[in-house]
């Protein structure tokens, strides 16, 4: 192996912070540019070393970080058939790093690949070094996600975060049976201990990997659950599940008499009634089951005897649907003995409101879209959210139009004050990591995993997204506190600045204490949060190395200007998403109201 490894024509796009389209400019307008040495016609590699030693000699801003020639040299080290292998290998040498005296859970044993690049251990073992061993490889894998984005099934870290706030609970024992690289486990507050099945080996081995560098009890097993269930006889907790959907090869004919089927026999083209089935005979009596499922499962014919013997049973409690299209998400929960089913299913199309989603659960029976089982047993038992939309008494909807309307009125967003310069003056640029060099800015980061309880509030990625205090708690060394005038920042590029002192820093953040001598924090902020998004740095990649962010150098005076600005227009942005979720509001009252006699045309 050279050490040399090829790279595309979008990694170079992502790296040097530009488009694809200005890559196809370069090769095609200037004659230097670097030859493929390899690839294919369409999709040509170029070497590293000479794509980089061509963007200096152009004054193209460009830096590799650690992780990304880490990453290029391990795609280098095999084809795409063999990537999900290398980035296992790389999780398992990172554990061997840390010391990990915890053999790998993976059953059955499946020999990990060696990659023939002798430079690879020392470039992990400095990534790891730098950024530490959970951090180093949440890197390698972003990366493997983003290459095969069309091939992989990930759940989405808002969809994952909801299913387990409905579903699991600190010190649960948390089953995942198609749990593909481990996004519902990992997300599983304080699992004590993380039971997994997934079919491809590469992937079980990632979500093992993952789940121990971030401190998660686990077993994962390789394996068809359907056909080949690894924990039968073993009861869980709470069970989180995103299965794959529309598998008309599932194992129809040789599972016809299994007695997991307690609810009817799948029909062969219902697949995800199998998994839901699954899920509830491995759940203890009183155990919560949280399923993502197509939307056409809630209403198709095959599936109603099915349907409607769960909702007898008392076993399904909730159907949400997530967004439009879909999916929904089944909430489940395994009957005691002798227990009195509810009367009513919470059938909710949540357009989105994730937070309006978990409400209308606590208030599960009795909330506003609660339907009476009695009325869904028909012929159909059609479960579809958007065929039960509460009516609305007529004083209500009125009500609910008008503040609608007047809502959408009142948010009209004003613009900060910009003007346009005659001539463009080009910004002089630095990066973080210079001005933290010069001592301008410290940058810390917290530990990868805080210890639990305690009573010392931590503010955490997720209100620093949302704009709320501190959510958390910890106790114990180590904790990085904060002080006013800090900015803290997420790797998916939120960032603010903090107020008041006295909470420490959540896992996953990066803290930035300025001089405020020299550096305004408002101004960091804004371009940590909103500027860096777009970064010379590009594809997101400077969120996963921050201190390549680049950043202008100003005077103080200019800096709290440029601050004042970026807040107004995260004020505006907030402002333009109400008005957003208002506006599709708006189309929906007035829909219903049309349908259901509350409105009409303006004459």
């Amino acid at each position: 192996m050279s050490g040399d490894p090829g790279v595309t024509a979008g990694d170079i796009a992502r790296l040097a912070g530009v488009g694809r389209a200005t890559v196809s400019n370069w090769r095609r307008r200037h004659g230097d540019f670097p030859r493929p040495v390899g690839g294919t016609a369409t999709s040509p590699l170029f070497s590293l070393s000479d794509i980089e030693d061509w963007l200096h000699r152009n004054g193209k801003p460009f830096e590799v970080s650690l992780a990304d020639r880490l990453w290029q040299r391990l795609r280098a080290s095999g084809d795409d058939f063999r990537l999900a292998d290398l980035v296992g290998w790389a999780g398992l040498r990172l554990l061997e790093l840390r010391g990990d005296t915890v053999k790998v859970p993976v059953r059955p044993p499946v020999p990990a690949v060696e990659p023939d690049d002798p430079g690879l251990p020392g470039l992990l073992a400095g990534l790891a070094a730098e950024h530490g061993h959970a951090a180093a490889f949440d890197m390698l894998f972003q990366r493997y996600v983003r290459a095969h984005s069309r091939r992989l099934v990930v759940t989405r870290a808002d969809v994952a975060r909801l299913m387990t706030r409905l579903a699991c609970r600190e010190g649960d024992v948390v089953l995942d049976p198609a749990c593909g690289l481990g996004t519902l486990l990992l997300a599983a507050p304080g699992a004590r201990l993380a039971l997994g099945q997934e079919g491809e080996d590469s992937a079980a081995r990632i979500t093992a990997v993952r789940l121990l560098l971030a401190g998660t009890p686990a077993e994962v097993v390789a394996g068809d659950s359907l056909r080949r269930d690894a924990f039968p006889g073993e009861v869980a907790d709470s069970i989180v599940c995103n299965p794959p959907f529309g598998d008309r090869s599932w194992g129809h004919d040789d599972l016809a008499g299994d007695p997991r089927w307690e609810y009817g026999l799948p029909p062969r083209g219902e697949p995800e009634l199998a998994w839901v089935q699954h899920c509830l005979a491995h759940v203890r009596p009183g155990g919560r089951v949280a399923v993502l499922m197509p939307s056409a499962v809630a209403s198709r014919r095959p599936g109603r005897r099915i349907r409607g013997n769960l909702l007898r049973a008392g076993a399904l409690r909730a159907v949400l649907t997530l967004g439009s299209g879909g999916p929904d998400l089944w909430l489940l929960r395994r009957p005691k003995p002798g227990e009195r089913p509810p009367p009513a299913v919470l059938l909710l199309d949540t357009e989105g409101d994730f937070a309006r989603a978990e409400r209308e659960w606590e208030a599960y029976p009795a909330g506003e879209f609660c339907v009476p089982v009695i009325d869904l047993l028909d012929d159909e038992v059609d479960l579809s959210p958007s065929r039960h939309r509460p009516r609305q008494s007529g004083d209500a909807f009125d009500r609910r139009f008008a503040e609608t309307l007047d809502r959408l009125r009142a948010a009209a967003p004003v613009p900060p004050g910009l003007e346009l310069l005659p001539d463009r003056r080009p910004l002089s640029f630095t990066t973080l990591a210079e001005l933290a060099k010069a001592g301008v800015v410290a940058i810390s980061q917290a530990p990868a995993r805080l210890p639990s309880g305690g009573d010392v509030p931590v503010l955490t990625a997720d209100d620093v997204a949302a704009g709320t205090g501190p959510s958390g708690t910890s106790a114990g060394p180590g904790l990085v506190m904060l002080e006013a005038g800090d900015v803290v920042a997420t790797a998916a590029g939120a960032a603010r600045v903090v107020d008041e002192p006295g909470a420490a820093l959540g896992a996953g953040l990066t803290l930035y204490r300025p001089d405020a001598r020299r550096l305004d924090a408002g101004f960091l902020a804004g371009f940590l949060g909103f500027a860096g998004g777009r970064d010379g740095n590009g594809g997101g990649s400077s969120r996963m190395d921050p201190r390549r962010t680049r950043v202008p150098r100003l005077s103080l005076e200019s800096q709290r200007a440029y601050g004042r600005v970026f807040q107004e227009l995260a004020r505006m942005t907030e402002t333009l998403r109400e008005m957003s979720a208002l506006g599709e509001s708006l189309v929906r009252l007035s829909f219903d109201g049309l349908l259901d006699g509350h409105l009409r045309p303006s004459q």
